[in-house]
């Protein structure tokens, strides 16, 4: 089964609504075997666009992960992402934002950790947290120190989802490109993959009380997150909601997504001009009458 980028792809203007779009679909592998086959495809791809990025420095891409937990983002960036070279590629977690981030814009820390031209950034929660958990925790908000007549309710999040469609402009014009996306997944599917890590011993380090205390606020997460990709899919940076309750089916729809975007870049590596090539050539002579 051929995976179609566009069928996870938040149209610009489009209102969603969560309940439509699913959290599983059809397998794109058949079996175990098939998914590791089209999955180490995707990577070798994947690795050989890389190194022409790396080398064409022209463009950099960021990469944004969003979802409730247990979602699978860890996985999908460790697997799809399993075959890059590590010097062309950085990976950022965002948790709580230290004092001092909170003494600068809610997107200060976040833009300190853009990526260079020629390099992929990996963003494993981003600046959207800042209509996502603060949305659905207010007090957070109360506690960033805003000046007085900015935290109101009812303008905040417009205010700040402006903010953050003319940055990923900015860095559009500036030759960046943000792909961005959501893994949906199912309630029930989180409960199960949330017993699977109190069951097994080895996964008891991934689950925290505040876990089971977030999902108590599922409803209202899905409300900001249907508010979220409304607002802030565009055509130069869109959202792509992707089904998350089969991990793998999951992993292999990112990977295409992200090569489909490499590709509408039409790179290439540096060209050789003839002053260059005679440099070489000069070396070149150096080093053969080393071996005479």
């Amino acid at each position: 089964m051929k995976i179609d980028s566009n069928d996870y792809r938040v149209q610009e203007g489009k209102l969603v609504n969560l309940k439509k779009w699913p959290t599983l679909v059809k397998s794109v592998y058949k079996s175990k075997k098939a998914y590791a086959k089209i999955l180490q495809e995707h990577v070798d791809e994947l690795s050989m666009l890389q190194r022409v990025h790396y080398a064409s420095d022209r463009y950099a891409v960021l990469l944004i992960f969003q979802a409730m937990d247990a979602a699978g983002k860890d996985g999908a960036i460790r697997h799809v992402m399993s075959g890059i070279n590590p010097q062309g590629c950085q990976v950022f977690s965002f948790k709580h934002p230290s004092a001092t981030e909170l003494d600068h814009d809610f997107l200060w820390r976040t833009t300190q950790s853009l990526p260079e031209r020629g390099r992929i950034g990996i963003f494993n929660r981003s600046y959207y947290e800042e209509v996502l958990i603060v949305r659905v925790h207010p007090e957070i908000l109360l506690g960033q120190r805003l000046p007085d007549g900015i935290v109101d309710q009812n303008t905040i999040w417009q205010d700040r989802y402006h903010s953050i469609v003319n940055l990923e402009h900015h860095l559009h014009l500036n030759g960046t490109r943000v792909i961005k996306f959501f893994l949906h997944l199912s309630k029930e599917e989180q409960r199960k993959r949330f017993l699977d890590r109190i069951d097994d011993p080895d996964k008891n380090w991934k689950f925290s009380v505040a876990d089971i205390e977030e999902r108590k606020y599922w409803d209202k997460y899905m409300q900001a997150y249907e508010a979220c990709l409304s607002a802030t899919s565009t055509e130069e940076a869109p959202w792509y909601v992707v089904p998350a309750d089969d991990k793998e089916n999951a992993r292999l729809i990112v990977s295409r997504i992200v090569l489909d975007t490499f590709n509408t870049l039409k790179m290439h590596y540096p060209e050789t001009d003839a002053n260059r090539k005679k440099e070489l050539l000069s070396i070149r002579n150096e080093l053969i009458k080393e071996s005479k």
